[in-house]
């Protein structure tokens, strides 16, 4: 009867986990968190990947026209100084036409108020081809009679000298070259900041990388994503490198 009391009350008492079934449980959560962990890493090692590889072609592509943009604004800049050159030239050379009409002007001007037609179709004849339609309006005016008449030919409209036409043509030109040779420099300095800004976003995936804790990583890569789209939205307002 004692007997049969005392296995009634052991029979009455639940069972529990036993070590081995304790140590299996978590073993399998260990496992499961590790299984976890090992599927976020590969996810985000898949992004920082992914990102490597865009920012690789975005700096390259930034870095070629920032080198092309720059040897654009260097040819355009060379081509308005040789422009300006030219332009000077062609100054001075229209500076010594004028003085040798106004030397040749002279000696005719000399020979008609002294009614020395000789003389004056002497001095006529070296005038310059280019000078003779002034000075025959000039003499139209009947300058010796007319209070009113220019001075000399060198006022009348239709005293030209080819050369101020080129200065003013080369110096434009020089204008042109000069302020295409800025833009493009401008140009090739905003690439250039936007490869800085790249490498800034490679620094942030690689150094993150280096982090065990996997939120410090997900953080950094979200920065890495946050200047990457400001990045391409840069790119795409820029003008692609000339050919």
């Amino acid at each position: 009867m004692r007997v049969t009391s005392i296995g009634a009350s052991v029979r009455s008492v639940p069972e529990g986990l036993s070590t081995s079934e304790v140590g299996k449980e978590i073993a399998e959560h260990h496992e499961h968190t590790a299984e976890h962990h090992a599927a976020h890493g590969r996810l985000i090692s898949i992004v920082e990947a992914l990102l490597l590889s865009v920012v690789a072609l975005l700096a390259a592509w930034s870095g070629y026209s920032a080198a092309k943009w720059s040897s654009e604004s260097s040819l355009s800049l060379a081509k308005a100084s040789v422009a300006r050159t030219r332009a000077s030239v062609a100054e001075v050379q229209a500076t010594q036409i004028r003085t040798l009409d106004s030397v040749d002007f002279n000696a005719a001007e000399t020979a008609y108020a002294a009614h020395d037609a000789k003389l004056f179709n002497l001095a006529v004849r070296r005038l310059r081809p280019g000078y003779r339609p002034a000075f025959d309006a000039w003499l139209a005016t009947h300058p010796l009679k007319n209070p009113n008449a220019p001075p000399d030919p060198s006022y009348m409209p239709q005293y030209r000298i080819a050369q101020d036409g080129q200065a003013s043509a080369f110096n434009a030109q020089a204008t042109a070259y000069f302020d295409e040779g800025q833009t493009a420099a401008g140009t090739a300095d905003k690439y250039v900041r936007l490869t800085v800004l790249l490498a800034a976003v490679l620094f942030l995936v690689g150094i993150g990388s280096r982090f065990p804790l996997p939120a410090a990583r997900y953080g950094l890569v979200g920065v890495a994503g946050v200047l990457l789209v400001i990045c391409v939205v840069q790119l795409l307002g820029l003008p692609g490198p000339p050919s």
